[in-house]
């Protein structure tokens, strides 16, 4: 469950180290978000010399959460850390690759691209 002011390490090689969620984006005035939610957040931390600078207001699609996620089948899926994907123009990821493991409900959620940019789907 990622709120707002929850930081988060970035899944992909976009330039962005650390994200803080500044807000949830969805259907009325959601509290937390979860795997496959939209956020706006601020870069707090970025790679030197990298297209991404720190506090640039940026979209992103969460990824991971240490909250377990719990599925249809009775499985409860938990990470390690909250990572989220930085999404450019037209809702694709910024960066060419995607780090750690991704769960498979994003394919439900039409980001298929990052599922297979992704080396490990749960």
């Amino acid at each position: 469950m990622i709120q707002s002011q929850t930081y988060l390490n970035v899944a992909d090689n976009s330039g962005a180290r650390k994200l803080m969620c500044i807000r949830i984006i969805g259907i009325g005035n959601r509290a937390y978000g979860h795997i496959g939610n939209v956020i706006i957040a601020v870069i707090k931390e970025a790679v030197p010399n990298s297209s991404l600078e720190k506090s640039e207001v940026i979209k992103a699609v969460i990824v991971r959460t240490r909250k377990e996620l719990k599925r249809v089948n009775g499985i409860q899926i938990r990470y390690d850390d909250n990572a989220a994907v930085v999404l450019g123009k037209k809702g694709n990821p910024k960066g060419t690759r995607i780090f750690g493991p991704i769960a498979g409900e994003l394919r439900q959620v039409n980001f298929t691209k990052i599922v297979s940019l992704a080396p490990e789907v749960l």
